[in-house]
């Protein structure tokens, strides 16, 4: 009997007869369990006793015993799409939108019961593991050389890091125990999949990507996956720190990833603080960090604050409220329709400072209350600093509120800690929500986690993220521990007595969904 549960993920616009890239896939997923956690031997018990186990169908996800292969998939017409240059590219991209479907399913119970070791402890007493899916050599994964090329691109990985003794390799050895971890995967940036296929000269799709912005959960009968926001951009929505301004830095003529690495390590002095060169952070309005935050219905998006006279045009993703139907060849896009958020009829980021470090609330913190010009100035000399930036979030486009992303060695902060308490890449972020409508407990955590998320992906060197909120900002203080941050200690800055907030990469699991 057949346990495993096929999904197939396509593409919506089923009634356009020339499909958008990708049109399909369809993987395998099935969930082993064991009869016995672990078995008797000699009185003993022993975890290296062989386990029996049965594979049931695939429900909900467990903690280490879901199993997945992509079975076959379903290319565009060659008529419209040219064949994609690296299939091992394609073939990563798909296997990225599959866990990032399963890494939204509600997550399994951490906890680890043993049988005779531990089932008599409370529950919350019991180690916790790590959620993980185990990625199967069958299907499209038989390729003798697929496996080892996903391993370096970091998608997948094993605990097996010796070479091995057999010379043939396509017995698989070695490639057998693949598997995905949670944290693993919110770990590694999507733009090392995401790229498109570049069309035909006689394409019905002259300039779009061949990539929706959203997906949502598959079903037996399909996968439905929005469409582009934008001709010729890749995905903002999946979720991607990458620029959505057309014609930007990281826009791609050939149609290949856009990730770069960071560069090589090169020390300079800045008042007297050996450092790191830093790299330019992205550019004036440019949005850097887009992703679909489901329990809201909304995206959540980071820009760069702009001293423009107007508000920055917002070219990312908005929740759905256009139509779904866009005729092939129409030159029309979702990101092209008016919008509010497409529309610039928002004030500018000067006004915006001006009006929430007015409000009480915000002032009490800041202390930056007074006249325009006092906000325009502040704006002006952060983005003028060498080792910040300003930024603006967004819900949907629309402003919610200002952030300061800083590297600690160089920040005020560092000079209030010893060189054991830091390290290179470590980063920090001031914060301030104001506009009311997006205040709220869960809002908080869903941006906190976002932006701890972008200072892991921005450079994998990256080990802490620290906040130095005031000691009696009790509620903030709070919701810091709710993601995962723990307060050290406190500081005594000449304008304030601080919590030392950190969260280390190695304790830090998922952002908020």
């Amino acid at each position: 009997m057949l346990w495993h549960l096929r999904f197939s993920f396509k593409a919506n616009d089923l009634n356009v007869h020339n499909s958008a890239f990708p049109p399909g896939w369809t993987i395998i997923i099935e969930s082993q369990e064991d009869v016995d956690d672990e078995l008797a031997v000699d009185g003993q018990t022993s975890r290296d006793a062989p386990r029996t186990t049965h594979t049931r169908r695939f429900r909900n996800p467990t903690l280490h015993g879901d199993n997945l292969f992509i079975s076959s998939i379903s290319n565009p017409s060659n008529t419209d799409f040219k064949p994609a240059t690296s299939p091992t590219r394609q073939i990563a991209m798909m296997l990225w939108a599959t866990l990032w479907w399963y890494f939204h399913q509600p997550k399994p119970n951490p906890y680890i019961t043993t049988k005779g070791l531990n089932d008599h402890i409370p529950e919350d007493g019991r180690p916790k593991g790590d959620w993980r899916i185990n990625i199967k050599r069958e299907g499209i994964f038989k390729g003798r050389h697929l496996l080892p090329k996903l391993e370096r691109m970091g998608i997948i990985t094993s605990e097996d890091s010796s070479v091995g003794e057999s010379v043939d390799e396509r017995n698989g050895e070695g490639w057998m125990k693949m598997f995905t971890s949670q944290r693993g995967f919110w770990l590694i940036d999507p733009r090392i999949f995401l790229f498109t296929l570049s069309p035909t000269m006689h394409s019905p799709y002259p300039g779009a990507s061949p990539y929706p912005s959203r997906p949502g959960s598959p079903n037996r009968e399909g996968f439905a996956l929005a469409k582009p926001d934008m001709p010729g951009e890749m995905p903002q929505g999946l979720m991607t720190p990458q620029a959505q301004s057309p014609g930007g830095p990281f826009a791609s003529g050939s149609h290949l990833p856009t990730y770069y690495p960071p560069p090589p390590t090169i020390f300079t002095f800045t008042n007297n603080i050996r450092h790191p060169i830093r790299q330019k952070p992205p550019a004036q309005g440019e949005t850097f960090y887009t992703r679909y935050i489901p329990s809201l219905g909304q995206f959540l998006s980071f820009r760069v604050a702009s001293l423009l006279h107007k508000s920055p045009t917002h070219h990312g993703p908005v929740s759905d409220s256009t139509p779904s139907f866009l005729p092939p060849g129409s030159g029309v896009t979702q990101g092209s329709l008016p919008s509010i958020a497409n529309m610039s009829i928002n004030p500018n980021d000067t006004d915006l400072l001006h009006k929430w470090m007015n409000d009480p609330r915000v002032d009490a913190l800041f202390g930056m209350a007074g006249p325009r010009s006092v906000q325009e100035n502040m704006l002006r000399d952060a983005l003028n600093t060498k080792h910040s930036f300003p930024v603006i979030g967004c819900w949907d486009g629309k402003p919610f509120g200002y952030f300061e992303l800083y590297w600690v060695k160089e920040d005020r902060l560092g000079r209030y800690l010893s060189s054991h308490d830091y390290g290179n890449w470590d980063r920090g972020f001031h914060a301030l929500v104001g506009e009311q409508e997006f205040r709220g407990p869960h809002r908080v955590k869903v941006w906190m986690s976002a932006l701890v998320h972008y200072c892991w992906l921005a450079d994998p060197r990256t080990e802490r993220v620290m906040l130095e909120p005031r000691n009696n900002n009790t509620k903030f203080i709070e919701y810091l521990q709710d993601v995962g941050f723990y307060k050290e200690r406190e500081i005594a800055f000449p304008h304030k007595q601080a919590a030392l907030m950190k969260i280390r990469r190695e304790g830090w699991e998922a952002p908020v969904l």
